[in-house]
């Protein structure tokens, strides 16, 4: 690809997690786990700048180790309530001379320079404004529905979908939180990545699409390694 656009990838890691206490620094393969997300963008062919946008300073600190930018994120911006697209205004407001940004979450520490940059030429195939990753699905959604308190699954499945082979559904696609690249004004049009038109998605295996929310990620994470 014929390096014209530029990209500034950003990596937000909040201090605080409920499920996984000091997730994005935890020991993942002998390397703190956001260390994974900043060599991945900085070894990209195509990423111009790695800025890392966080309320904590150990991980500011671990960041800056590793020579990328750094933000120290308001705490108004490190609460439960703070969407992403406002933590990556407050990013933008300092780096306005970009055209893409790459959002790359740390806890996807199975995502590498290679899936980047090929999202990244996707993105220019296509001409695209958007780039989202996704990973193909193990089992169909239609064979899930939600559950009242006593637990009756009466209605729980579809009468299409009833006695149906698993190979006789189609594909099915979920988010995997790796990558979402997006041209910097349509992402602040839009107030996030999910534009209305000229979208793709950039499909990833499931191994590599691990998001560490939960001990058993971390678990599932570390067994696809070995």
């Amino acid at each position: 690809m014929h390096k014209e656009k530029t990209f500034l990838a950003i990596i937000p890691a909040r201090c605080k997690s409920k499920r996984l206490p000091g997730k994005n620094i935890i020991d993942f393969n002998g390397l703190p786990l956001i260390v994974h997300s900043i060599r991945a963008a900085k070894n990209s062919r195509y990423v111009d700048n790695v800025v890392v946008t966080s309320d904590d300073l150990e991980i500011l600190n671990i960041s800056k180790n590793e020579e990328a930018e750094i933000i120290k994120r308001p705490e108004e911006l490190a609460s439960d309530t703070a969407t992403t697209f406002d933590t990556v205004k407050h990013v933008i407001n300092y780096y306005k001379h970009y055209e893409f940004i790459v959002l790359l979450q740390p806890t996807s520490p199975l995502r590498t320079d290679k899936h980047i940059d090929e999202a990244i030429r996707l993105l220019e195939r296509k001409k695209a404004d958007a780039i989202i990753s996704v990973c193909k699905m193990s089992h169909t959604p239609l064979w899930s529905n939600t559950l009242s308190s006593d637990l009756s699954m009466k209605n729980f499945l579809k009468d299409n979908v009833k006695n149906k082979r698993s190979q006789d559904f189609e594909a099915y696609y979920r988010l995997n939180g790796s990558i979402y690249i997006c041209r910097m004004d349509k992402f602040l049009e839009n107030n996030g990545f999910f534009l209305n038109d000229n979208i793709y998605a950039y499909e990833m295996n499931r191994e590599s699409s691990v998001d560490i929310d939960e001990e058993i990620d971390f678990k599932i994470a570390k067994a696809f390694l070995e």
